[in-house]
């Protein structure tokens, strides 16, 4: 249950990075339900992508960059979560899963948005 609970928290945070980030998006259709229908897996995948990528590769890029962190007061991790979600892009550019983060500024808007609505979703469902 707290997979499936993660899994649509970061989703609901991807699309809403979407539709609040000029540079992110996904292809296909624009509007409708025909949007829904083609984005949905799509999303998941790329939520779930995102969550393999901060697993993995985050810690390492954290413990690397310990002294810019220290530097900038923490301002650095912003950066991490941005090329995360550059990397999330590249790799779902790869598998042929269709989301795209055009340039370094949308990522950072991105990881912006996605950072406050989990915080928002996790409060309002809770954290499982």
């Amino acid at each position: 249950m707290r997979f499936l609970s993660w899994l649509v928290t970061t989703a609901l945070a991807v699309a809403a990075a979407t539709l609040l980030v000029d540079g992110i998006y996904f292809e296909g259709p624009v509007h409708g339900q025909e949007e829904i229908e083609h984005k949905l897996v799509p999303l998941l995948l790329v939520a779930l992508l995102l969550g393999v990528v901060t697993s993995f590769v985050k810690p390492i890029l954290t413990i690397l960059s310990i002294p810019f962190i220290v530097i900038t007061l923490g301002l650095f991790l912003l950066v991490i979560n941005a090329a995360m979600l550059k990397l999330t892009s590249w790799l779902a550019d790869k598998l042929d899963i269709g989301f795209h983060v055009e340039r370094f500024w949308p990522a950072v808007a991105g990881a912006i948005v996605i950072t406050v609505v989990t915080w928002i979703v996790d409060g309002v469902i809770g954290e499982a």
